[in-house]
């Protein structure tokens, strides 16, 4: 029983390290072969004219990212 205990802990120390790294970082978890940027696909549905939930998504991340561009502090 203590060496569960003991992977359990080591288990829930490196999930602690990731988060913290993540957080500091701010940048999303990307796979070791790049992902879909290397096939030069900008975004997972690579379709000529989105659809409505997709628009009001990307509408969202474009108004997010203005206003971390223009914030002062």
């Amino acid at each position: 029983m203590s060496t569960f205990i003991a992977a359990f802990a080591v288990l829930m120390v490196f999930f602690l390290l990731m988060s913290i790294g993540y957080i500091i970082k701010k940048k999303a978890v990307a796979g070791s072969c790049g992902g879909l940027g290397v096939l030069g696909i900008e975004k997972a549905c690579d379709c000529d004219d989105p659809c409505d939930k997709r628009k009001a998504k990307m509408a969202e991340e474009a108004r997010k990212e203005k206003l971390t561009k223009d914030r002062i502090i």
